[in-house]
Protein backbone atom coordinates (compact mmCIF):
# COMPACT_ATOMS: atom_id res chain seq x y z
CA UNK A 1 0.00 0.00 0.00
CA UNK A 2 1.16 3.52 -0.75
CA UNK A 3 0.63 6.92 0.77
CA UNK A 4 -1.78 6.71 3.71
CA UNK A 5 -3.85 3.70 2.69
CA UNK A 6 -2.48 1.95 5.77
CA UNK A 7 -4.81 4.04 7.93
CA UNK A 8 -7.78 2.33 6.29
CA UNK A 9 -6.12 -1.03 6.83
CA UNK A 10 -5.51 -0.10 10.47
CA UNK A 11 -9.19 0.69 10.97
CA UNK A 12 -9.97 -2.65 9.37
CA UNK A 13 -8.25 -4.26 12.37
CA UNK A 14 -10.69 -2.71 14.84
CA UNK A 15 -12.87 -5.86 15.16
CA UNK A 16 -9.81 -7.85 16.24
CA UNK A 17 -8.86 -5.27 18.84
CA UNK A 18 -12.44 -4.79 20.03
CA UNK A 19 -12.79 -8.51 20.70
CA UNK A 20 -9.50 -8.70 22.61
CA UNK A 21 -9.36 -5.32 24.34
CA UNK A 22 -12.77 -4.10 25.53
CA UNK A 23 -11.31 -1.64 28.07
CA UNK A 24 -8.54 0.93 28.01
CA UNK A 25 -5.65 1.40 30.43
CA UNK A 26 -7.93 3.23 32.87
CA UNK A 27 -10.59 0.52 32.95
CA UNK A 28 -13.03 2.47 30.78
CA UNK A 29 -15.00 0.62 28.12
CA UNK A 30 -13.66 1.63 24.72
CA UNK A 31 -16.06 3.12 22.21
CA UNK A 32 -14.64 1.50 19.10
CA UNK A 33 -17.23 3.20 16.90
CA UNK A 34 -15.75 6.51 18.04
CA UNK A 35 -12.27 5.26 17.10
CA UNK A 36 -13.60 4.20 13.70
CA UNK A 37 -15.04 7.69 13.15
CA UNK A 38 -11.69 9.47 13.60
CA UNK A 39 -9.86 10.88 10.60
CA UNK A 40 -6.47 9.53 11.68
CA UNK A 41 -4.66 10.54 8.50
CA UNK A 42 -5.76 14.17 8.35
CA UNK A 43 -6.06 15.17 11.99
CA UNK A 44 -8.27 14.79 15.02
CA UNK A 45 -7.61 18.22 16.54
CA UNK A 46 -9.97 21.19 16.66
CA UNK A 47 -9.19 24.33 14.66
CA UNK A 48 -11.04 27.22 16.32
CA UNK A 49 -11.96 30.74 15.44
CA UNK A 50 -9.59 33.24 17.07
CA UNK A 51 -11.92 34.26 19.88
CA UNK A 52 -11.21 33.60 23.55
CA UNK A 53 -14.10 31.21 24.10
CA UNK A 54 -13.40 29.35 20.83
CA UNK A 55 -9.75 28.87 21.80
CA UNK A 56 -10.78 27.70 25.26
CA UNK A 57 -13.38 25.28 23.88
CA UNK A 58 -10.99 23.89 21.27
CA UNK A 59 -8.33 23.24 23.90
CA UNK A 60 -10.86 21.55 26.16
CA UNK A 61 -12.03 19.32 23.30
CA UNK A 62 -8.47 18.43 22.27
CA UNK A 63 -7.49 17.52 25.82
CA UNK A 64 -10.50 15.22 26.05
CA UNK A 65 -9.66 13.56 22.73
CA UNK A 66 -6.01 13.10 23.73
CA UNK A 67 -6.98 11.50 27.02
CA UNK A 68 -9.23 9.00 25.24
CA UNK A 69 -6.64 8.19 22.59
CA UNK A 70 -3.73 7.81 24.98
CA UNK A 71 -5.65 5.55 27.36
CA UNK A 72 -6.32 3.23 24.41
CA UNK A 73 -2.72 3.37 23.14
CA UNK A 74 -1.41 2.64 26.64
CA UNK A 75 -3.36 -0.63 26.77
CA UNK A 76 -2.44 -1.86 23.30
CA UNK A 77 1.01 -3.20 24.14
CA UNK A 78 -0.28 -5.43 26.92
CA UNK A 79 -3.20 -6.67 24.80
CA UNK A 80 -0.97 -7.42 21.82
CA UNK A 81 1.79 -9.16 23.75
CA UNK A 82 -0.62 -11.33 25.76
CA UNK A 83 -2.64 -12.31 22.68
CA UNK A 84 -1.22 -15.82 22.77
CA UNK A 85 -3.77 -17.10 20.27
CA UNK A 86 -2.58 -14.42 17.82
CA UNK A 87 -6.09 -13.17 17.21
CA UNK A 88 -4.69 -9.67 16.69
CA UNK A 89 -2.56 -9.96 13.59
CA UNK A 90 -1.07 -6.48 13.31
CA UNK A 91 0.03 -3.55 15.45
CA UNK A 92 -0.77 -0.95 12.80
CA UNK A 93 -3.86 0.37 14.63
CA UNK A 94 -1.85 1.55 17.68
CA UNK A 95 0.70 3.06 15.29
CA UNK A 96 -2.07 4.90 13.46
CA UNK A 97 -3.55 6.16 16.75
CA UNK A 98 -0.11 7.36 17.86
CA UNK A 99 0.39 9.08 14.49
CA UNK A 100 -2.84 11.02 14.97
CA UNK A 101 -2.07 11.73 18.61
CA UNK A 102 1.28 13.36 17.76
CA UNK A 103 -0.46 15.82 15.45
CA UNK A 104 -3.16 16.36 18.08
CA UNK A 105 -0.46 17.16 20.62
CA UNK A 106 1.01 19.73 18.22
CA UNK A 107 -2.45 21.27 17.91
CA UNK A 108 -2.75 21.45 21.70
CA UNK A 109 0.60 23.22 21.98
CA UNK A 110 -0.42 25.63 19.22
CA UNK A 111 -3.63 26.44 21.11
CA UNK A 112 -1.65 26.97 24.31
CA UNK A 113 0.60 29.39 22.46
CA UNK A 114 -2.37 31.15 20.84
CA UNK A 115 -3.96 31.60 24.26
CA UNK A 116 -0.76 33.15 25.54
CA UNK A 117 -0.65 35.53 22.59
CA UNK A 118 -4.27 36.52 23.28
CA UNK A 119 -3.40 37.01 26.99
CA UNK A 120 -5.93 34.38 28.01
CA UNK A 121 -3.41 32.63 30.22
CA UNK A 122 0.25 32.16 31.02
CA UNK A 123 1.76 28.70 30.58
CA UNK A 124 4.40 27.14 32.77
CA UNK A 125 5.84 23.67 32.29
CA UNK A 126 5.95 21.91 35.64
CA UNK A 127 6.93 18.46 36.80
CA UNK A 128 3.99 16.78 38.48
CA UNK A 129 4.47 13.18 39.55
CA UNK A 130 5.29 11.10 36.49
CA UNK A 131 4.89 13.82 33.88
CA UNK A 132 5.81 17.37 32.95
CA UNK A 133 2.60 19.20 32.16
CA UNK A 134 1.45 22.59 30.91
CA UNK A 135 -0.05 24.52 33.82
CA UNK A 136 -2.31 27.43 32.89
CA UNK A 137 -2.35 30.46 35.17
CA UNK A 138 -4.18 33.76 34.85
CA UNK A 139 -2.35 36.23 32.67
CA UNK A 140 -0.64 38.81 34.87
CA UNK A 141 1.08 40.96 32.30
CA UNK A 142 4.41 39.21 32.67
CA UNK A 143 5.95 37.05 29.97
CA UNK A 144 5.13 33.34 29.97
CA UNK A 145 7.49 30.87 31.55
CA UNK A 146 7.88 28.14 28.97
CA UNK A 147 11.24 26.39 28.85
CA UNK A 148 10.20 23.85 26.24
CA UNK A 149 8.90 26.42 23.77
CA UNK A 150 11.36 29.18 24.55
CA UNK A 151 12.66 29.43 20.98
CA UNK A 152 9.43 30.96 19.73
CA UNK A 153 8.90 34.72 19.95
CA UNK A 154 5.78 34.95 22.07
CA UNK A 155 5.83 38.70 22.48
CA UNK A 156 3.74 39.65 19.46
CA UNK A 157 5.67 42.92 19.33
CA UNK A 158 6.17 44.81 16.10
CA UNK A 159 9.32 44.12 14.17
CA UNK A 160 8.62 40.66 12.84
CA UNK A 161 6.07 37.90 12.93
CA UNK A 162 7.01 34.74 14.78
CA UNK A 163 6.44 31.43 13.03
CA UNK A 164 2.96 30.10 13.61
CA UNK A 165 1.27 33.40 14.44
CA UNK A 166 -2.26 33.73 13.14
CA UNK A 167 -3.75 36.76 11.46
CA UNK A 168 -5.72 37.52 14.60
CA UNK A 169 -2.52 37.55 16.67
CA UNK A 170 -0.97 40.16 14.41
CA UNK A 171 -4.06 42.33 14.10
CA UNK A 172 -5.17 45.22 16.26
CA UNK A 173 -8.21 43.31 17.49
CA UNK A 174 -8.28 43.07 21.29
CA UNK A 175 -10.23 40.36 23.03
CA UNK A 176 -11.38 40.17 26.64
CA UNK A 177 -9.29 37.82 28.71
CA UNK A 178 -11.94 36.23 30.87
CA UNK A 179 -12.04 32.51 30.23
CA UNK A 180 -12.26 29.72 32.77
CA UNK A 181 -9.02 27.84 33.33
CA UNK A 182 -10.09 25.03 35.64
CA UNK A 183 -11.53 22.90 32.83
CA UNK A 184 -8.56 23.34 30.48
CA UNK A 185 -5.79 22.11 32.75
CA UNK A 186 -3.57 19.26 31.60
CA UNK A 187 -4.61 16.13 33.54
CA UNK A 188 -1.80 13.90 32.27
CA UNK A 189 0.07 13.67 35.57
CA UNK A 190 -3.06 12.84 37.57
CA UNK A 191 -4.06 10.18 35.03
CA UNK A 192 -0.62 8.54 35.04
CA UNK A 193 -0.40 8.61 38.84
CA UNK A 194 -3.85 7.04 39.23
CA UNK A 195 -2.99 4.42 36.62
CA UNK A 196 0.24 3.56 38.45
CA UNK A 197 -1.60 3.23 41.75
CA UNK A 198 -4.10 0.83 40.20
CA UNK A 199 -1.29 -1.29 38.78
CA UNK A 200 0.42 -1.29 42.16
CA UNK A 201 -2.76 -2.42 43.89
CA UNK A 202 -3.29 -5.15 41.29
CA UNK A 203 0.27 -6.43 41.75
CA UNK A 204 -0.14 -6.48 45.51
CA UNK A 205 -3.45 -8.30 45.22
CA UNK A 206 -1.93 -10.87 42.87
CA UNK A 207 1.07 -11.46 45.16
CA UNK A 208 -1.20 -11.81 48.16
CA UNK A 209 -3.43 -14.26 46.29
CA UNK A 210 -0.46 -16.31 45.09
CA UNK A 211 0.97 -16.39 48.60
CA UNK A 212 -2.35 -17.45 50.10
CA UNK A 213 -2.70 -20.20 47.52
CA UNK A 214 0.83 -21.42 48.22
CA UNK A 215 0.19 -21.51 51.96
CA UNK A 216 -3.10 -23.33 51.48
CA UNK A 217 -1.56 -25.93 49.21
CA UNK A 218 1.43 -26.47 51.47
CA UNK A 219 -0.52 -26.66 54.73
CA UNK A 220 -3.10 -28.95 53.18
CA UNK A 221 -0.38 -31.37 52.10
CA UNK A 222 1.78 -31.37 55.19
CA UNK A 223 -0.34 -30.40 58.19
CA UNK A 224 -4.00 -31.24 57.73
CA UNK A 225 -4.54 -30.86 61.44
CA UNK A 226 -3.47 -27.25 61.35
CA UNK A 227 -0.04 -27.81 62.92
CA UNK A 228 2.56 -25.16 62.37
CA UNK A 229 4.77 -25.64 59.36
CA UNK A 230 8.38 -26.64 59.92
CA UNK A 231 10.49 -23.58 60.54
CA UNK A 232 7.49 -21.42 61.41
CA UNK A 233 5.33 -19.30 59.14
CA UNK A 234 8.12 -16.81 58.61
CA UNK A 235 10.13 -19.45 56.81
CA UNK A 236 8.08 -18.88 53.67
CA UNK A 237 8.89 -15.21 53.66
CA UNK A 238 5.23 -14.34 53.31
CA UNK A 239 4.15 -13.78 56.91
CA UNK A 240 6.29 -10.68 57.19
CA UNK A 241 4.92 -9.27 53.94
CA UNK A 242 8.42 -9.22 52.44
CA UNK A 243 8.55 -10.02 48.76
CA UNK A 244 11.97 -9.77 47.09
CA UNK A 245 11.76 -7.72 43.92
CA UNK A 246 13.92 -9.11 41.11
CA UNK A 247 15.33 -6.56 38.73
CA UNK A 248 13.32 -6.96 35.52
CA UNK A 249 16.14 -5.35 33.54
CA UNK A 250 18.30 -8.43 34.10
CA UNK A 251 16.46 -10.07 31.19
CA UNK A 252 18.33 -7.68 28.88
CA UNK A 253 21.82 -8.72 30.00
CA UNK A 254 24.09 -10.31 27.37
CA UNK A 255 25.19 -13.93 27.49
CA UNK A 256 28.76 -15.17 27.26
CA UNK A 257 28.45 -16.07 23.56
CA UNK A 258 27.38 -12.61 22.40
CA UNK A 259 29.33 -11.42 19.37
CA UNK A 260 28.00 -9.39 16.41
CA UNK A 261 25.61 -6.68 17.56
CA UNK A 262 24.16 -3.43 16.29
CA UNK A 263 24.26 -0.46 18.63
CA UNK A 264 21.50 2.11 18.17
CA UNK A 265 20.50 5.39 19.75
CA UNK A 266 17.68 7.77 18.85
CA UNK A 267 17.07 11.45 19.56
CA UNK A 268 13.51 12.66 19.85
CA UNK A 269 11.56 15.86 20.46
CA UNK A 270 10.41 14.57 23.85
CA UNK A 271 10.06 11.41 25.91
CA UNK A 272 6.60 10.20 24.86
CA UNK A 273 6.45 8.08 21.66
CA UNK A 274 2.72 8.82 21.36
CA UNK A 275 3.28 12.59 21.43
CA UNK A 276 6.76 13.29 20.10
CA UNK A 277 8.87 12.67 16.99
CA UNK A 278 12.05 10.79 16.14
CA UNK A 279 14.48 13.32 14.66
CA UNK A 280 17.84 11.53 14.70
CA UNK A 281 18.83 7.86 14.45
CA UNK A 282 22.39 6.58 14.60
CA UNK A 283 23.59 3.01 14.50
CA UNK A 284 26.71 1.00 13.91
CA UNK A 285 27.91 -2.59 14.20
CA UNK A 286 30.61 -4.15 16.33
CA UNK A 287 31.74 -7.69 17.12
CA UNK A 288 32.25 -8.37 20.79
CA UNK A 289 34.40 -11.49 20.28
CA UNK A 290 35.28 -12.22 16.65
CA UNK A 291 37.51 -10.03 14.46
CA UNK A 292 36.13 -7.04 12.62
CA UNK A 293 34.85 -8.16 9.20
CA UNK A 294 37.37 -7.82 6.41
CA UNK A 295 36.58 -5.41 3.61
CA UNK A 296 34.81 -2.84 5.76
CA UNK A 297 36.12 0.76 5.49
CA UNK A 298 38.94 1.28 7.95
CA UNK A 299 38.01 4.76 9.12
CA UNK A 300 34.88 6.75 9.82
CA UNK A 301 34.61 10.44 10.66
CA UNK A 302 32.46 11.04 13.71
CA UNK A 303 31.40 14.53 14.71
CA UNK A 304 33.96 14.33 17.51
CA UNK A 305 37.43 14.21 16.03
CA UNK A 306 38.75 12.40 19.10
CA UNK A 307 36.45 9.41 18.44
CA UNK A 308 38.23 6.54 16.71
CA UNK A 309 36.17 3.99 14.78
CA UNK A 310 38.28 1.11 16.08
CA UNK A 311 36.32 -2.14 15.75
CA UNK A 312 33.09 -0.44 14.66
CA UNK A 313 31.78 -0.79 11.12
CA UNK A 314 28.65 -0.10 9.07
CA UNK A 315 28.05 3.31 10.65
CA UNK A 316 24.97 5.28 9.66
CA UNK A 317 23.19 8.43 10.78
CA UNK A 318 19.68 9.41 9.68
CA UNK A 319 18.01 12.81 10.12
CA UNK A 320 14.24 13.21 10.18
CA UNK A 321 11.84 16.12 10.36
CA UNK A 322 8.72 17.31 12.16
CA UNK A 323 5.40 18.72 10.92
CA UNK A 324 5.27 22.47 10.24
CA UNK A 325 3.13 23.06 13.35
CA UNK A 326 5.77 21.45 15.53
CA UNK A 327 8.62 23.28 13.83
CA UNK A 328 6.85 26.63 14.28
CA UNK A 329 6.74 26.20 18.05
CA UNK A 330 10.44 25.38 18.37
CA UNK A 331 11.99 23.29 21.12
CA UNK A 332 14.65 25.03 23.20
CA UNK A 333 15.28 22.03 25.45
CA UNK A 334 16.09 19.67 22.59
CA UNK A 335 18.14 22.32 20.81
CA UNK A 336 20.25 22.79 23.94
CA UNK A 337 20.63 19.05 24.54
CA UNK A 338 21.34 17.85 21.01
CA UNK A 339 22.08 20.93 18.93
CA UNK A 340 19.12 20.05 16.68
CA UNK A 341 16.87 23.05 16.05
CA UNK A 342 13.50 21.68 14.98
CA UNK A 343 12.60 25.06 13.48
CA UNK A 344 14.85 24.06 10.59
CA UNK A 345 13.54 20.48 10.45
CA UNK A 346 10.07 21.16 9.07
CA UNK A 347 8.72 18.81 6.44
CA UNK A 348 8.21 21.97 4.38
CA UNK A 349 12.01 22.40 4.42
CA UNK A 350 12.42 19.01 2.78
CA UNK A 351 12.87 16.78 5.83
CA UNK A 352 10.98 13.49 5.79
CA UNK A 353 9.04 12.48 8.88
CA UNK A 354 10.02 9.08 10.19
CA UNK A 355 6.43 8.01 10.87
CA UNK A 356 5.54 8.92 7.27
CA UNK A 357 8.49 7.14 5.63
CA UNK A 358 7.76 3.42 5.17
CA UNK A 359 11.04 2.77 3.35
CA UNK A 360 13.10 4.16 6.25
CA UNK A 361 11.10 2.06 8.69
CA UNK A 362 11.54 -1.08 6.59
CA UNK A 363 15.29 -0.50 6.28
CA UNK A 364 15.69 -0.04 10.01
CA UNK A 365 13.57 -3.09 10.81
CA UNK A 366 15.70 -5.24 8.50
CA UNK A 367 18.79 -4.23 10.49
CA UNK A 368 17.10 -4.72 13.87
CA UNK A 369 16.23 -8.31 13.01
CA UNK A 370 19.61 -9.35 11.59
CA UNK A 371 21.39 -9.58 14.94
CA UNK A 372 20.82 -8.43 18.53
CA UNK A 373 20.54 -4.70 18.89
CA UNK A 374 22.05 -2.87 21.84
CA UNK A 375 20.83 0.33 23.47
CA UNK A 376 21.42 2.07 26.79
CA UNK A 377 18.05 1.97 28.58
CA UNK A 378 16.77 -0.10 25.69
CA UNK A 379 13.14 0.06 26.78
CA UNK A 380 13.16 3.66 25.54
CA UNK A 381 14.13 2.72 21.99
CA UNK A 382 11.83 -0.29 22.12
CA UNK A 383 8.79 1.81 23.05
CA UNK A 384 9.47 4.21 20.17
CA UNK A 385 9.97 1.43 17.65
CA UNK A 386 6.69 -0.18 18.71
CA UNK A 387 4.73 2.97 17.77
CA UNK A 388 6.85 4.13 14.81
CA UNK A 389 8.27 1.18 12.87
CA UNK A 390 5.90 -0.85 10.71
CA UNK A 391 6.36 -4.54 11.49
CA UNK A 392 8.51 -4.08 14.60
CA UNK A 393 5.86 -5.13 17.13
CA UNK A 394 4.97 -8.18 15.07
CA UNK A 395 8.63 -9.17 14.68
CA UNK A 396 9.30 -8.68 18.38
CA UNK A 397 6.31 -10.78 19.40
CA UNK A 398 7.40 -13.53 17.00
CA UNK A 399 10.85 -13.71 18.62
CA UNK A 400 12.76 -12.29 15.65
CA UNK A 401 14.21 -9.40 17.67
CA UNK A 402 16.71 -9.69 20.52
CA UNK A 403 17.47 -6.66 22.70
CA UNK A 404 20.56 -6.15 24.86
CA UNK A 405 20.77 -3.27 27.31
CA UNK A 406 24.00 -1.78 28.65
CA UNK A 407 22.14 -0.05 31.50
CA UNK A 408 21.74 -3.24 33.58
CA UNK A 409 25.34 -4.12 32.68
CA UNK A 410 26.32 -0.92 34.43
CA UNK A 411 23.98 -1.53 37.38
CA UNK A 412 24.80 -5.19 37.94
CA UNK A 413 28.38 -5.69 36.78
CA UNK A 414 30.20 -2.36 37.12
CA UNK A 415 31.67 -1.90 40.61
CA UNK A 416 32.20 1.77 39.80
CA UNK A 417 28.45 2.35 39.87
CA UNK A 418 28.50 3.17 43.59
CA UNK A 419 25.10 3.97 45.14
CA UNK A 420 24.72 7.51 46.44
CA UNK A 421 21.84 9.61 47.72
CA UNK A 422 21.56 11.17 44.27
CA UNK A 423 21.91 7.82 42.47
CA UNK A 424 20.55 5.00 44.69
CA UNK A 425 21.66 2.38 42.13
CA UNK A 426 24.83 4.21 41.16
CA UNK A 427 25.34 6.64 38.30
CA UNK A 428 24.36 4.54 35.30
CA UNK A 429 23.89 7.20 32.68
CA UNK A 430 25.57 6.44 29.37
CA UNK A 431 28.01 9.26 30.04
CA UNK A 432 29.10 7.81 33.39
CA UNK A 433 29.22 4.21 32.14
CA UNK A 434 31.26 5.11 29.05
CA UNK A 435 33.75 7.06 31.15
CA UNK A 436 34.20 4.25 33.67
CA UNK A 437 34.78 1.77 30.83
CA UNK A 438 37.31 3.96 29.02
CA UNK A 439 35.06 4.75 26.06
CA UNK A 440 34.80 8.48 26.76
CA UNK A 441 37.46 10.83 28.03
CA UNK A 442 36.66 12.46 31.37
CA UNK A 443 37.15 15.88 29.78
CA UNK A 444 34.25 15.32 27.37
CA UNK A 445 30.58 14.53 27.75
CA UNK A 446 28.01 12.38 25.99
CA UNK A 447 27.13 14.14 22.74
CA UNK A 448 23.39 13.30 22.61
CA UNK A 449 23.45 12.41 18.95
CA UNK A 450 22.42 8.98 17.72
CA UNK A 451 25.60 7.75 16.07
CA UNK A 452 28.10 9.23 18.50
CA UNK A 453 26.23 7.84 21.51
CA UNK A 454 25.89 4.44 19.85
CA UNK A 455 29.65 4.39 19.33
CA UNK A 456 30.71 5.12 22.91
CA UNK A 457 28.10 2.62 24.13
CA UNK A 458 29.49 -0.24 22.02
CA UNK A 459 33.10 0.62 22.87
CA UNK A 460 32.19 0.63 26.57
CA UNK A 461 30.34 -2.68 26.23
CA UNK A 462 33.27 -4.37 24.51
CA UNK A 463 35.77 -3.10 27.09
CA UNK A 464 33.45 -4.17 29.89
CA UNK A 465 32.86 -7.68 28.53
CA UNK A 466 36.59 -8.24 28.03
CA UNK A 467 37.28 -7.26 31.64
CA UNK A 468 34.45 -9.44 32.97
CA UNK A 469 35.66 -12.45 31.00
CA UNK A 470 39.19 -12.05 32.36
CA UNK A 471 37.77 -11.91 35.89
CA UNK A 472 35.28 -14.76 35.42
CA UNK A 473 32.41 -12.44 36.27
CA UNK A 474 29.27 -11.14 34.60
CA UNK A 475 28.21 -13.59 31.87
CA UNK A 476 31.09 -15.84 32.93
CA UNK A 477 30.07 -15.78 36.59
CA UNK A 478 27.91 -18.27 38.44
CA UNK A 479 24.69 -16.52 37.42
CA UNK A 480 25.74 -15.78 33.85
CA UNK A 481 23.96 -17.23 30.85
CA UNK A 482 25.19 -19.19 27.88
CA UNK A 483 24.26 -18.05 24.41
CA UNK A 484 23.68 -14.51 23.17
CA UNK A 485 21.45 -13.52 26.09
CA UNK A 486 19.32 -10.44 25.85
CA UNK A 487 15.52 -10.10 25.82
CA UNK A 488 13.58 -11.95 23.19
CA UNK A 489 10.05 -13.30 22.93
CA UNK A 490 9.01 -16.70 21.72
CA UNK A 491 11.94 -18.70 22.99
CA UNK A 492 13.35 -19.94 26.26
CA UNK A 493 16.70 -18.59 27.37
Amino acid sequence: MTDRAWFDAAKGDIPQWAASMPKDADGTTIDWDWVRSLDLAHGVGTIPESTPQSIHDALKADYATRERLESIIAQCNSAFMTDFDRFIGSYRLPRALAYANRRLNDNINTLLHLGEQQHLWAVSRERRGRATIAVLKPYSGSGPSNDDQGMLDLSGEAGGTSAGNTAAENSDVKFPTTVALDDVQDRTAAILDARAERRKAQRFQKRAGDAAMARANLSGATSPGGAALPGGAAASGNATGHHPKPDWRDAYLPGRDVDAVMGIHIETTGIDPARDYIIDVGFEFMNMASPRPAGEPETYAYEQGYYAAGDAYGQSRLAFGVPPENAALGNALIAKLTGIDVRGRSSEAGYRLFDEWPQAQAGLLARLTQQPYVAHNATFEHSWFMLNVAGYAESYRAGRITIIDTLPMSRQWDPGAVPTNEHPYGDNTLDAYAKRQGALDSAHNERHLGLEDSHIMLVAMKHHLAALKAQGKGPWGSTGRAGVGGKSCGRKR
